[in-house]
């Protein structure tokens, strides 16, 4: 009962911070989002020469080809970012939305991304935000034609967000180490609110809490800016620290929009 009524507070928070804040989380949410790709552009801008030369070596290829390759990382996730961030109009956003997921496949086959779990996993988590962007799109249509029953548009944004819910919770698996008394507590909590975020059970309320963690775990694990601009480690944790930062801005996403209609609590409403 103790449980039941701290869940009913939390939603309650996270539905009043939604309604002060409703100018300010999504627009949030959206930059937090974007930013692993923004900085990866930006990257690729004021290290040109380091990535033309590393793309010239691992794939053993001329100077035009890794060029290409690094003005497409560049354009193809600066403009679609910008795109999102201007909301002019959901085609755009959603073509935006495309191609950032096309940059995501060729940068997991051109690193091969797909043999390391580790990052394998992190960027289905990203894809999973990126649904969530893209369920925003159909969602509000959804709003628009509420009186209309059963809409294949309708039907689209629920499974988007649940496909987007399931995947952004992948960030958090690969953060677990267990390595520590006050790590392995935070984990296994982190562990029960994954679980009912993915599963649209209290949603709102369990990512709101994952947010707070995850930030936390964030700026402590993360931390790239101790490390040496020279370093390995500083690159990694600056990797990690970014693509965390999107699935934060993702789970904001949840908090703002709701798990949509394939979740426990939406099924619990039916009953």
């Amino acid at each position: 009962r103790c449980v039941k009524t701290c869940n009913m507070d939390l939603e309650l928070i996270a539905d009043s911070l939604l309604r002060h804040g409703k100018h300010t989380i999504r627009p949030t949410a959206r930059v937090l989002l974007l930013s692993t790709f923004l900085e990866d552009g930006l990257r690729m801008f004021y290290q040109w020469n380091d990535q033309v030369s590393y793309i010239k070596s691992a794939w053993s290829c001329g100077a035009i080809i890794a060029t290409l390759f690094v003005i497409f990382n560049l354009v193809g996730q600066l403009v679609p970012c910008v795109l999102i961030l201007m909301r002019k109009s959901d085609q755009m956003v959603r073509i935006a939305v495309g191609t950032l997921g096309a940059v995501i496949l060729v940068q997991t086959m051109a690193y091969s991304v797909l043999w390391n779990i580790h990052f394998f996993l992190r960027n289905l988590a990203v894809c999973g935000s990126l649904l969530l962007v893209y369920s925003e799109t159909t969602a509000q249509r959804k709003t628009m034609f509420a009186t209309v029953p059963d809409s294949g548009e309708a039907k689209l944004s629920d499974w988007l967000q649940a496909f987007g819910r399931i995947m952004v919770i992948f960030m958090f698996v690969t953060m677990i180490k267990f390595d520590s008394t006050v790590r392995i507590i935070s984990e296994i909590i982190g562990s029960g609110l994954m679980i009912a975020v993915a599963l649209g059970i209290k949603a709102k309320a369990s990512a709101l809490i994952l947010v707070v963690l995850m930030l936390l775990m964030n700026v402590t694990l993360n931390d790239f800016w101790s490390e040496s601009s020279h370093s390995a480690y500083y690159d990694f944790k600056k990797y990690d620290f970014f693509q965390t930062l999107s699935i934060i801005g993702g789970l904001l996403l949840i908090v703002a929009c709701g798990p949509g209609g394939i979740a426990m609590d939406e099924r619990k409403k039916a009953f």
